[in-house]
């Protein structure tokens, strides 16, 4: 039997912030804006892809794996206690040690009494000049090993959240599957920026294909999404690049696209924003696309190419 949608209004944010090289002065941050956040009334408190140190996929270094951390540990312990005392649902992000030589980008959901709700490991992977994430992250089981999806969404008090990480945001695929098993939300923590060397124009190509592909999420699946990204110009580490600058531009939108809140590119953030939990349900009755889709015809998805 289907759980039946949650209803009402719901108050929800974005964290946008820079990193730093220690994680007490991120945390430091991040605690004092989910502090402010939640003070101003948020119930559902989103914050971006690694937010605990700097983004150190810029270069491929095994002594950054000394960073990492089981959950429980120590950052998922302080996130822990800040949801408690809060009483807030908070997103965080961690570096994950699993096991020896298995590593994650991790997500992680608590709730309002400070409960792990869920987790969400990071499924497709990128290695690109300046990301390269394949070197320190293992994809998130395609099926967990008590026979659940990876691609399944976490219940929480606030609804069921469809939280994904970062480069799953351009996979349709991730989103649809999310929203079949019934999340209420979008969510994808973030962190993406420029190459500095990169001409103007093809930096605003770049974020308008960012924004215009969640965006599309948000409409084919009825549902609103959230991302927040980070800020912040951050030097490669070996010096033998020009380092990324990380474009910001967190946003909220509705379940029709509708951008409902946009940060800047450069200014530390927070988006706050009354979500009608209703509306998903409204659109989905005069937009019906799970409807009318062809599932007896989209077997060679499962291909890898088509010839």
């Amino acid at each position: 039997m289907s759980t039946p949608p949650t209803s009402g209004l719901l108050q929800v944010a974005a964290i946008q912030q820079t990193g730093s090289s220690d994680k007490q002065t991120s945390l430091a941050t991040t605690e004092r804006l989910v502090r402010k956040a939640a003070g101003d009334g948020a119930r559902l408190i989103v914050l971006q892809e690694l937010h605990t140190t700097l983004y150190f996929c810029q270069t491929e270094d095994t002594a950054i794996f000394d960073l990492a951390e089981p959950i429980p540990g120590p950052t998922s312990e302080r996130l822990s206690l800040l949801a408690a005392e809060l009483g807030i649902v908070l997103v965080g992000s961690i570096f994950e040690r699993r096991m020896n030589g298995v590593y994650h980008n991790t997500a992680v959901v608590f709730e309002t009494d400070g409960a792990i709700a869920g987790i969400y490991r990071k499924m497709h992977i990128p290695d690109d000049p300046g990301f390269y994430e394949k070197f320190y992250f293992t994809p998130g089981d395609a099926v967990f090993n008590n026979g659940i999806s990876g691609f399944t969404p976490i219940d929480t008090s606030v609804g069921r959240l469809g939280v994904m990480v970062c480069w799953d945001q351009w996979y349709p695929e991730a989103a649809r599957l999310m929203a079949l098993a019934g999340a209420e939300l979008l969510i994808y923590p973030t962190a993406i920026g420029w190459d500095v060397t990169d001409e103007p124009a093809e930096q605003a190509r770049q974020l308008d294909a960012w924004v215009t592909v969640q965006r599309g999420h948000a409409v084919a699946n009825n549902l609103p999404v959230i991302a927040p990204n980070r800020i912040g110009i951050e030097a490669q580490p070996n010096g033998q690049g020009d380092g990324i600058r990380f474009w910001g531009n967190s946003f909220i939108c509705g379940p029709q696209g509708e951008v409902l809140a946009r940060a800047d590119d450069s200014s530390e953030t927070i988006l706050s924003v009354t979500l009608d939990r209703n509306r998903s349900e409204s659109i989905r009755r005069i937009w019906p696309y799970l409807r009318d889709r062809r599932i007896d015809a989209y077997s060679d998805i499962l291909k890898r190419v088509r010839d």
